[in-house]
């Protein structure tokens, strides 16, 4: 008789031990976790206390979650009051950096935009990017995470982009792609592909609201706020 035999037969013979009673109290069963053995009872006792440690360690999971995504929240309400208060161009960038740097601890990141029509080009943020950058910018439908870019990403570090080893790229889009911010960790780990990407894609959509808020207000903050901030047109 095989132990398939015996499972089979007791699942389909339920009244077994009412008929062998005395079986329950006389079974002898291996320890699961040491070399001795135990009763039935006892074992059945084991065996809900193991089910119990992986209830609870699941509950701790979701609760070192929610703490987790109760923080970054935190953080993102913090950045998006500095974006909203932000009166200037400067303003913007300054509260946006500080949030990134001392909020959420990213030591390196890069912000490029392009299609603007503005005067005023003397940010870094300016700075002519070539037509692989805006590719990839334009190719992005969700932020990408992973230690794997392109030379021409890297390049926007200059001397650091050789230590950096996880990146997270955003893009930033109006009606029309307008850059790209790139996240930056000399961790391996910090970035990596099968991570959670809705607080970083959250985070691109309120900096491309913040830039077309502030984009006519780079060369001019005096002009008019009533009209739109990329074709210049009335809301």
């Amino acid at each position: 008789m095989k132990t398939e035999d015996v499972a089979h037969y007791l699942v389909n013979h339920p009244d077994f031990f009412n008929e062998y009673a005395d079986l329950l109290n006389d079974l002898q069963i291996p320890h699961p976790h040491q070399n001795n053995v135990v009763s039935l009872h006892e074992r059945q006792a084991i065996a809900l206390r193991d089910k119990n440690k992986v209830l609870q360690d699941k509950l701790l999971e979701l609760i070192s979650f929610g703490e987790e995504n109760d923080a970054i929240s935190e953080k993102m309400h913090r950045l998006t009051i500095a974006l909203l208060t932000a009166y200037n161009f400067d303003d913007f960038l300054n509260g946006l950096q500080y949030c990134l740097r001392e909020d959420f601890a990213i030591p390196y990141f890069v912000m490029r935009i392009w299609g603007l029509d503005l005067e005023n080009k003397d940010y870094d943020e300016f700075a002519e990017t070539s037509e692989d950058v805006h590719a990839i910018a334009a190719s992005l439908n969700q932020p990408y995470c992973g230690n794997h870019v392109a030379d021409g990403i890297k390049a926007l570090f200059a001397e650091n982009g050789e230590h950096l080893q996880s990146f997270s790229m955003i893009p930033l889009n109006t009606t029309r792609p307008i850059g790209l911010l790139v996240l930056a960790s000399p961790e391996i780990e910090r970035f990596y592909a099968d991570m959670g990407t809705l607080h970083l894609k959250r985070l691109g959509e309120l900096i491309s609201a913040s830039i077309a808020r502030h984009s006519l207000t780079v060369d001019n903050p005096s002009q008019n706020h009533d009209q739109h901030p990329i074709d210049g047109q009335p809301v």
